[in-house]
């Protein structure tokens, strides 16, 4: 097991990929501490490793509100004695028109959980890894890296979150404290879930040919999985990717090259 002794926190463990990659690093050894906005959900995701023979606990918390994130993180050092992995996988997506008479609430609420939570998480995890190093991986979007019509509180707050995986990368490197970004392109999520009508709407097409059409744009010509994503999220956090900071990662399938 590539992860034994380690401890990770993981935030949006409740569901979709952070729920995911929480059981990955669990299954490499892993201590987990779910982290979820719905504690009954990231619950029941510790409890799902505990009965697979890991170790995990669980917490709820609004990452956007730095009291409630300071206390999670203290958590994870009083359970587990450290604290080596963070995994901000915790977000919102919105699909609107840009001129829609709630954009500026759709705006404040997209960039307090996407930015400020991310932020707010990084320094958790910066001042729970000074001494001993450790890996922070971050979930940016392939609409971090090319903004999309209909989506600009959401791109605009996954270019922010690349912004400031390099800026803490540069920081902290002498203390060995690494941070990454991942970006990836479309995957089933329940957030997919909830917005295939939104996009279905915006392109003028039905639900039912969202997902085809997304696939007629990837090069390899599937959607990505939850494999592929923790398959990359256990080498950033693993020693294999020691030499990497400050990197933000495609994994688009070759629709994003950029």
């Amino acid at each position: 097991m590539r992860l034994k002794g380690k401890t990770a926190a993981v935030t949006g463990a409740g569901s979709g990929i952070g729920k995911a990659c929480a059981l990955r690093l669990a299954q490499e050894g892993a201590n987990v501490l779910a982290i979820d906005l719905d504690g009954a959900s990231a619950e029941k995701t510790a409890e799902q490793i505990r009965k697979a023979g890991g170790r995990a606990d669980a917490a709820a918390a609004d990452i956007s509100e730095k009291e409630a994130v300071m206390a999670v993180a203290e958590k994870a050092a009083k359970c587990f004695r450290s604290l080596d992995i963070w995994v901000n996988c915790a977000g919102i997506s919105v699909i609107q028109p840009f001129l829609a008479e709630d954009s500026e609430q759709v705006w404040d609420q997209t960039m307090r959980v996407n930015l400020k939570g991310t932020f707010l998480c990084c320094q958790a995890a910066v001042k729970g890894m000074l001494g001993h190093g450790g890996s922070i991986i971050n979930f940016s979007s392939q609409s971090g890296k090319k903004g999309t019509n209909q989506y600009a509180a959401y791109c605009a707050s996954k270019f922010g979150i690349r912004g400031l995986t390099q800026s803490i990368a540069a920081e902290f490197a002498e203390e060995n404290i690494r941070v990454n970004c991942i970006c990836p392109g479309v995957i089933l999520t329940p957030m997919w879930d909830k917005q295939v009508n939104d996009y279905a709407k915006k392109k003028h097409i039905t639900p039912e040919e969202v997902m085809p059409r997304f696939k007629e744009n990837i090069p390899l010509g599937r959607l990505c999985t939850y494999q592929d994503v923790t398959n990359l999220v256990l080498f950033l956090a693993s020693k294999d990717s020691e030499y990497m900071t400050g990197q933000s990662l495609n994994l688009t399938g070759g629709a994003c090259t950029y």
